[in-house]
């Protein structure tokens, strides 16, 4: 250590993405590629106090410059043969040049606030404000609103959701008395009451139908049909209900999903007893 005491400490080396006009870009690339010693007095960049706003020199040319931050960290690589590439930094900030004084703002609002939550928030309006919006190429245009924008919560996910369903619940169990039905979709309440068709209440033996008379056959026939159709909703819907009660680990919840599997299997059996009577009344007139 006491050998190079004297001499100077190394330079950490600080990347950043210069984005400048096309035409002043392509002033700032001839400068660079010739080599020039006096490339220094050419190009000059004063940084403000607040690391933010900067002041660029491009030939005697003055632009107004904001450095942003970059959706996310791009790794800079250098090379000697093209062949070895070696990681030099990890660029997260971009120095952004106009001629308009477009990027111009006024300075940053000293916080006197000694309130830790105004801190918090003041420093993340202000991180905010120097977000950038895109990536460094024309695809990547939006691109932090397009990745990283923030997902919708499914409703089953929702706490207000639970709250609701712990408030049914709560309810259900310090009522006295709980009614409750399932309607079948599209199935009128008369149908549901009775338990049979209402056009067909007739015992066999005090039918008027004439034989060769085949309305009333076409007739049972798609109260059949309907009722089987009928049957495979509630097989569904107590499928579904079995992989519920799977899922659920809630016991309150879990009798609950029981209890209404136990009425869809009701109402299948219903059904089916229908069917059988329908298909009675079928063979009677077939018979006739």
């Amino acid at each position: 250590m006491s050998k190079h005491q004297h001499e100077p400490p190394y330079e950490i080396e600080n990347q950043f993405i210069w984005r400048l006009p096309p035409e002043h870009a392509a002033t700032v690339r001839e400068i660079i590629r010739s080599g020039s010693v006096a490339m220094k007095d050419k190009l000059k960049i004063d940084l403000s106090s607040d690391g933010r706003h900067a002041a660029v020199e491009v030939k005697d040319v003055s632009l107004t410059a904001k450095v942003v931050d970059l959706p996310c960290v791009i790794g800079s690589l250098k090379t000697l043969d093209n062949k070895m590439f070696y990681k030099t930094a990890d660029i997260s900030q971009m120095l952004v040049c106009t001629a308009d004084g477009g990027l111009h703002s006024s300075p940053e609002e000293a916080v006197t606030s000694t309130d830790l939550k105004v801190i918090k928030k003041k420093e993340k309006g202000r991180r905010k404000k120097y977000a950038w919006k895109h990536g460094i190429t024309p695809p990547l245009k939006n691109v932090r609103k397009k990745r990283f924008r923030k997902t919708r919560r499914k409703c089953s996910d929702s706490p207000d959701s639970e709250k609701e369903v712990k408030r049914l619940l709560c309810s259900d169990a310090e009522a006295v008395s709980v009614r409750w039905e399932v309607i079948a979709e599209g199935e009128t309440k008369e149908i549901e009451s009775k338990g049979s068709v209402p056009s067909f209440e007739m015992s066999p033996g005090t039918s008027g139908y004439k034989r060769g008379d085949s309305s009333p056959v076409v007739e049972i026939r798609k109260h059949i049909h309907y009722m089987e159709k009928k049957i495979q909703e509630i097989q569904c819907r107590a499928q579904r209900q079995k992989n519920l009660i799977k899922k659920v680990e809630n016991l309150t919840l879990k009798n609950h999903l029981y209890s209404v599997l136990e009425q869809l299997e009701l109402q299948k059996k219903q059904k089916n007893e229908q069917i059988i009577s329908l298909q009675e009344k079928l063979k009677f007139f077939l018979e006739k």
